[in-house]
Protein backbone atom coordinates (compact mmCIF):
# COMPACT_ATOMS: atom_id res chain seq x y z
CA UNK A 1 0.00 0.00 0.00
CA UNK A 2 1.44 3.63 -1.21
CA UNK A 3 0.91 6.48 1.18
CA UNK A 4 -0.40 9.50 -0.41
CA UNK A 5 -0.29 12.95 1.66
CA UNK A 6 -2.71 15.97 0.24
CA UNK A 7 -2.33 19.88 1.79
CA UNK A 8 -4.30 22.33 1.45
CA UNK A 9 -4.56 25.78 1.97
CA UNK A 10 -4.65 29.61 -0.02
CA UNK A 11 -0.83 29.36 -0.80
CA UNK A 12 -1.41 32.89 -1.18
CA UNK A 13 1.56 32.81 -1.77
CA UNK A 14 2.88 29.72 -0.68
CA UNK A 15 6.26 30.34 0.95
CA UNK A 16 9.03 28.17 3.30
CA UNK A 17 6.98 27.60 5.98
CA UNK A 18 4.37 25.10 3.61
CA UNK A 19 7.51 23.67 2.39
CA UNK A 20 9.08 23.02 5.35
CA UNK A 21 5.73 21.53 6.09
CA UNK A 22 5.29 19.58 3.53
CA UNK A 23 9.07 18.06 3.69
CA UNK A 24 8.69 17.27 7.47
CA UNK A 25 5.34 15.33 6.69
CA UNK A 26 6.98 13.28 4.00
CA UNK A 27 9.85 11.84 6.06
CA UNK A 28 7.57 12.03 8.92
CA UNK A 29 5.22 9.93 7.37
CA UNK A 30 6.87 8.10 4.78
CA UNK A 31 4.67 9.43 1.85
CA UNK A 32 5.12 7.98 -1.56
CA UNK A 33 3.87 11.39 -3.19
CA UNK A 34 2.02 14.97 -1.38
CA UNK A 35 0.04 16.51 -3.25
CA UNK A 36 -0.62 20.53 -2.74
CA UNK A 37 -4.26 21.65 -3.26
CA UNK A 38 -4.42 25.28 -4.15
CA UNK A 39 -8.13 26.44 -2.19
CA UNK A 40 -11.06 28.53 -4.70
CA UNK A 41 -12.88 29.71 -1.75
CA UNK A 42 -11.59 29.17 1.66
CA UNK A 43 -13.98 28.52 4.18
CA UNK A 44 -12.53 29.19 7.08
CA UNK A 45 -11.11 32.53 6.14
CA UNK A 46 -11.45 35.48 4.31
CA UNK A 47 -10.10 35.66 1.25
CA UNK A 48 -8.82 39.08 1.23
CA UNK A 49 -6.27 40.18 -1.48
CA UNK A 50 -6.39 36.93 -2.78
CA UNK A 51 -4.45 36.03 -5.87
CA UNK A 52 -6.35 34.87 -9.41
CA UNK A 53 -6.48 31.47 -8.92
CA UNK A 54 -4.09 31.02 -12.08
CA UNK A 55 -1.57 32.93 -10.17
CA UNK A 56 -1.84 30.58 -6.76
CA UNK A 57 -1.38 27.54 -8.85
CA UNK A 58 1.34 28.45 -10.97
CA UNK A 59 3.28 29.52 -8.17
CA UNK A 60 2.49 26.25 -6.13
CA UNK A 61 3.46 24.12 -8.99
CA UNK A 62 6.93 26.94 -9.37
CA UNK A 63 7.44 26.11 -5.82
CA UNK A 64 7.41 22.24 -6.42
CA UNK A 65 9.13 22.19 -9.79
CA UNK A 66 12.19 19.59 -9.57
CA UNK A 67 11.18 18.16 -6.68
CA UNK A 68 10.58 14.40 -6.10
CA UNK A 69 7.11 13.11 -4.87
CA UNK A 70 5.90 16.61 -4.72
CA UNK A 71 2.87 17.35 -7.22
CA UNK A 72 0.19 20.04 -7.40
CA UNK A 73 -3.51 19.62 -8.07
CA UNK A 74 -5.96 21.92 -9.73
CA UNK A 75 -9.03 20.50 -8.36
CA UNK A 76 -10.69 22.05 -5.50
CA UNK A 77 -9.87 25.29 -7.96
CA UNK A 78 -11.96 23.70 -10.90
CA UNK A 79 -14.47 23.01 -8.30
CA UNK A 80 -17.09 25.58 -8.23
CA UNK A 81 -18.38 26.82 -4.51
CA UNK A 82 -16.40 26.83 -1.55
CA UNK A 83 -13.63 24.49 -0.89
CA UNK A 84 -14.82 21.86 1.34
CA UNK A 85 -12.50 18.84 2.99
CA UNK A 86 -14.75 16.18 2.88
CA UNK A 87 -15.41 16.89 -1.10
CA UNK A 88 -11.79 16.72 -1.28
CA UNK A 89 -11.20 13.92 1.17
CA UNK A 90 -13.44 12.17 -1.31
CA UNK A 91 -12.49 13.05 -4.38
CA UNK A 92 -9.13 11.67 -3.27
CA UNK A 93 -10.07 8.57 -1.91
CA UNK A 94 -11.68 7.85 -5.87
CA UNK A 95 -8.08 8.58 -6.81
CA UNK A 96 -5.95 6.34 -4.56
CA UNK A 97 -8.77 3.58 -3.47
CA UNK A 98 -6.20 1.51 -1.99
CA UNK A 99 -3.57 3.71 -0.71
CA UNK A 100 -3.55 5.17 3.28
CA UNK A 101 -4.28 9.00 2.32
CA UNK A 102 -3.16 11.53 4.83
CA UNK A 103 -4.78 14.91 4.94
CA UNK A 104 -2.01 17.78 6.30
CA UNK A 105 -3.26 20.20 8.37
CA UNK A 106 -1.60 22.88 10.84
CA UNK A 107 -2.21 22.90 14.72
CA UNK A 108 -4.59 25.79 14.33
CA UNK A 109 -7.03 23.68 12.56
CA UNK A 110 -7.08 20.46 14.24
CA UNK A 111 -8.25 22.91 17.55
CA UNK A 112 -11.59 23.64 15.39
CA UNK A 113 -11.93 20.68 13.54
CA UNK A 114 -15.11 19.59 15.05
CA UNK A 115 -16.44 22.61 13.51
CA UNK A 116 -15.79 21.52 10.06
CA UNK A 117 -18.34 20.63 7.72
CA UNK A 118 -19.37 16.65 7.74
CA UNK A 119 -15.69 16.28 9.98
CA UNK A 120 -16.64 12.83 10.88
CA UNK A 121 -17.14 11.96 6.93
CA UNK A 122 -13.34 13.13 6.45
CA UNK A 123 -12.25 10.92 9.26
CA UNK A 124 -13.53 7.78 7.40
CA UNK A 125 -11.73 8.75 4.71
CA UNK A 126 -8.33 10.07 5.26
CA UNK A 127 -5.99 10.35 8.11
CA UNK A 128 -5.14 13.50 9.63
CA UNK A 129 -1.70 14.51 9.94
CA UNK A 130 -1.49 17.46 12.23
CA UNK A 131 1.92 19.48 12.33
CA UNK A 132 2.54 21.38 15.55
CA UNK A 133 3.04 25.14 14.91
CA UNK A 134 4.01 26.40 18.35
CA UNK A 135 6.40 25.23 20.96
CA UNK A 136 4.84 23.04 23.89
CA UNK A 137 1.53 22.73 22.52
CA UNK A 138 2.01 18.84 21.51
CA UNK A 139 -0.06 18.14 25.08
CA UNK A 140 -2.86 20.58 24.05
CA UNK A 141 -2.84 18.59 20.55
CA UNK A 142 -2.93 14.82 22.04
CA UNK A 143 -6.13 15.81 23.92
CA UNK A 144 -7.88 17.13 21.41
CA UNK A 145 -6.69 14.53 18.80
CA UNK A 146 -8.11 11.55 21.62
CA UNK A 147 -11.17 12.91 21.27
CA UNK A 148 -11.82 12.62 17.69
CA UNK A 149 -10.02 9.63 17.30
CA UNK A 150 -13.32 7.64 17.62
CA UNK A 151 -14.19 8.89 14.21
CA UNK A 152 -10.46 7.93 12.80
CA UNK A 153 -6.86 7.80 12.49
CA UNK A 154 -4.96 11.23 14.00
CA UNK A 155 -1.01 11.64 13.71
CA UNK A 156 0.80 14.27 15.43
CA UNK A 157 4.27 15.16 13.98
CA UNK A 158 5.78 17.67 16.11
CA UNK A 159 7.96 19.86 14.07
CA UNK A 160 9.86 22.73 14.78
CA UNK A 161 7.64 26.21 14.31
CA UNK A 162 8.29 28.15 10.77
CA UNK A 163 7.70 31.79 12.00
CA UNK A 164 6.12 33.75 8.80
CA UNK A 165 2.75 33.70 7.38
CA UNK A 166 1.69 34.81 3.87
CA UNK A 167 -0.29 37.38 5.39
CA UNK A 168 3.00 39.00 6.79
CA UNK A 169 4.94 38.02 3.51
CA UNK A 170 2.22 40.46 1.45
CA UNK A 171 2.57 43.53 3.92
CA UNK A 172 6.70 43.37 3.15
CA UNK A 173 5.90 43.11 -0.29
CA UNK A 174 3.29 45.78 -0.11
CA UNK A 175 5.70 47.94 1.65
CA UNK A 176 8.50 47.35 -0.21
CA UNK A 177 10.36 45.63 2.33
CA UNK A 178 12.77 42.35 2.00
CA UNK A 179 10.43 39.32 1.30
CA UNK A 180 12.74 37.22 -1.30
CA UNK A 181 14.42 34.94 2.00
CA UNK A 182 10.41 33.77 2.85
CA UNK A 183 10.20 32.43 -0.66
CA UNK A 184 11.18 29.68 -2.47
CA UNK A 185 13.30 31.47 -5.66
CA UNK A 186 10.96 30.78 -8.76
CA UNK A 187 8.06 32.29 -6.23
CA UNK A 188 9.80 35.58 -6.27
CA UNK A 189 10.25 35.66 -9.79
CA UNK A 190 7.16 35.03 -10.37
CA UNK A 191 5.85 37.73 -8.16
CA UNK A 192 8.16 40.49 -9.09
CA UNK A 193 7.30 39.45 -12.96
CA UNK A 194 3.42 39.78 -12.33
CA UNK A 195 3.81 43.00 -9.90
CA UNK A 196 1.79 41.21 -7.41
CA UNK A 197 0.58 41.82 -4.09
CA UNK A 198 1.42 45.61 -4.62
Amino acid sequence: MSSVGIFGGTFNPVHNGHMHLAEMALHELKLDRLIFIPSNIPPHKSAENLCSNDDRFKMCSLAVSGIQKFQVSDYELKRSGKSYSVYTAGYFREQFPTDRIFMLIGSDMLMSFDSWYRYQDVLKMVDLAVVSRENDDIAILEKKADFLRKYGEIKIIDSDPYVISSTEIREKIKKDEKFSCYLPEKVVQYIRLNNLYK
